[in-house]
């Protein structure tokens, strides 16, 4: 069954899934959660900071017999830990609803516990929605009226590393992927791109992580990567310079995607004219409920899309991929970057990420989690 929107243009999901939801059942959500640690394949270095390891925490919601998955990354800068994670999630108390199905409702709620903590709200509407696709038996991009073959080829990130090291990393991609994700924003932007040349010819995209701070410079640096191929450009200067981004934008022969300056539904309107596009990151926005509906205010901006994602396990990454369908770019290689992903769901094929077609958001673990409440 595909659901239809109203005059707002958002669809009630919500409304839709209840009539669904198992009648005269006696059952209620248990929330429950685990503390997990992403092992990285190699150390990762973007401007301003290097890690090898990404913590995360895991989520559970059973109802009736079913379970849906949910997760919380934590890279540094987002400013979450494990601890103020399940701290929120102590005070999340899904007793009050008996359906599941009310996804506006009890997000809402969720979302009203405490201001910011984007990704441990992320997890539990995560699992909320692989909890309502899988009593709908159906996976979400049906649910959304998407197709998931029509989804753009994911990058493929390549951290600031060594000549060598960018090399390397670039041979392992290759045949695997069609566009390659390149971390720049400093003084080595230039020898990284040239170290990705000497052994590939497929087209980048590079996010700076708000790395340069002269406009003109900035502006300079882009007309040289897009005649080396570059095709998009994420983030070139720090959140708060709007001025100098829209001029920038302006001027720029590449798009110009938000993504440190975006963080919420709120936020879109004001960024129309800064940016060409914007990039939608689960962990910022609170997960998909809120993903989805900055995707059609953007596209109703006339703004591009693309699809972000942290290091992450195939949970998140999959929820992910139920929304891409139709984007204009996608970045959802988190799973494929670490060495110890705990759930299989959407997998890679021709250079895309495409969606599960199990209920929900498509995943399942392959190892046992010890979950605890």
């Amino acid at each position: 069954m595909l659901f239809t929107s109203g005059e707002s243009g958002q669809t009630d999901f919500s409304k839709t899934t209840a009539m669904t939801v198992r009648k005269n059942s006696s059952s209620t959500m248990k929330l429950s959660w685990a503390r997990y640690d992403l092992e990285l394949c190699h150390t990762f270095t973007i401007s301003g900071f290097s890690r090898k390891t990404t913590p995360v925490v895991l989520t559970k919601i059973e109802y009736d017999g079913l379970t849906g998955y949910g997760e919380a990354s934590l890279p540094p800068y987002l400013g979450e830990t494990q601890a103020s994670v399940i701290e929120f999630l102590k005070k999340v108390d899904l007793s009050a609803f008996p359906d599941p199905g009310g996804l506006d409702e009890i997000l809402e709620y969720v979302d009203g516990i405490a201001v910011n903590n984007t990704a441990a709200k992320a997890s539990v509407d995560i699992a909320l929605h692989d909890l309502a696709g899988k009593i709908d038996g159906l996976p979400w991009y049906k649910r959304y009226g998407l197709d998931r073959a029509d989804v753009p080829d994911t990058t493929f990130t390549i951290g600031i590393d060594s000549d060598d090291v960018v090399r390397e990393k670039t041979l392992e991609a290759m045949g695997r992927f069609n566009i390659l994700k390149v971390k720049v924003g400093g003084p080595d932007d230039k020898r990284m791109i040239e170290a990705i040349r000497s052994v590939t010819g497929l087209p980048l995209a590079v996010d700076a992580n708000q790395g340069w701070k002269d406009r003109l410079a900035a502006l300079d640096t882009i007309y040289w990567m897009k005649d080396k191929g570059v095709v998009m450009v994420e983030q070139p200067m720090p959140k708060l310079d709007l001025d100098n981004i829209s001029r920038l934008t302006e001027e720029s022969p590449l798009p110009i995607f938000a993504d440190e300056s975006l963080q919420r539904l709120a936020d879109i309107e004001r960024l129309k004219g800064v940016f060409s596009g914007i990039n939608i990151k689960l962990m910022k926005c609170t997960g998909m409920r809120e993903a989805w509906r900055m995707r059609r205010v953007a596209e109703a901006l006339g703004m591009k899309v693309m699809m972000g994602c942290m290091t992450e396990t195939s949970c998140a990454i999959s929820a992910a991929s139920q929304l891409c369908s139709g984007m204009d770019f996608a970045d959802l290689d988190g799973a494929l970057l670490i060495s110890n992903d705990c759930f299989d769901g959407a997998r890679l094929q021709s250079g895309k990420i495409i969606a599960h077609d199990l209920p929900g958001i498509g995943v399942l673990p392959n190892q046992k989690i010890n979950f605890a409440h």
